[in-house]
């Protein structure tokens, strides 16, 4: 007889919506370049309020819509515990204080933009802001075996994103179009009752 895999820690809720405010500052203030990657280990691994599945789910949603992909994300969460003060809090929490310390560097890069040093702290502060996104995808790439559309089609359509954006230089508006609609279709058709039905 096979091993059980082992059960998922249960998932909590914020408790109120301080929590929320505190907790998507808290968020905000450690993602200097790369906020995704720091609510994927926030939300799901130190807060648990959301598995890895549920994770993916807000943020391929987040994604598609306008706006930046963490605001979106922040919305739909507060908005699912606490309804429109809830999405209201999230996203305050989210850029109150980033606000001000952006206001801040602004100032002083304004000052000392001319000094190589600052220039070169700038492209550090870029490819760590890259490693973070990577490091975030490699972390949930394994959610993708229980997607509906299958691994495949799944690592099929990011590699003609990446090959889009990256190497042909297509606008990424005409990319999310095109390989969206091509998934949505493909997973239209795998979720479909008639496919459902045959098997």
């Amino acid at each position: 007889m096979s091993p059980q895999p082992p059960a998922e820690p249960e998932l909590r809720r914020p408790r109120s919506k301080t929590e929320l405010f505190t907790a998507f500052t808290w968020l905000a203030l450690q993602g200097f370049g790369g906020v995704l990657a720091v609510a994927q280990r926030e939300l799901v691994e130190r807060l648990r309020w959301l598995n890895k599945e549920q994770f993916v789910e807000l943020l391929s949603l987040s994604q598609v819509l306008p706006g930046p992909n963490i605001i979106n994300l922040a919305l739909m969460f507060g908005d699912r515990h606490f309804g429109w003060r809830g999405a209201a809090v999230a996203v305050g929490g989210l850029l109150a204080a980033p606000l001000v310390i952006v206001l801040v560097l602004a100032a002083l890069y304004a000052q000392f933009s001319s000094i190589p040093q600052v220039a070169g702290a700038l492209r550090g502060m870029g490819a760590v802001a890259a490693g973070l996104v990577l490091a975030t995808a490699f972390k949930l790439a394994p959610m993708l075996r229980r997607s509906p559309m299958g691994l495949w089609p799944c690592v099929a359509m990011t590699l003609a994103s990446a090959a889009a954006i990256g190497w042909l230089r297509w606008p990424l508006a005409w990319v999310v179009v095109g390989l969206g609609v091509l998934g949505y279709g493909w997973a239209w058709y795998r979720l479909s009752p008639v496919k459902d039905s045959t098997r």
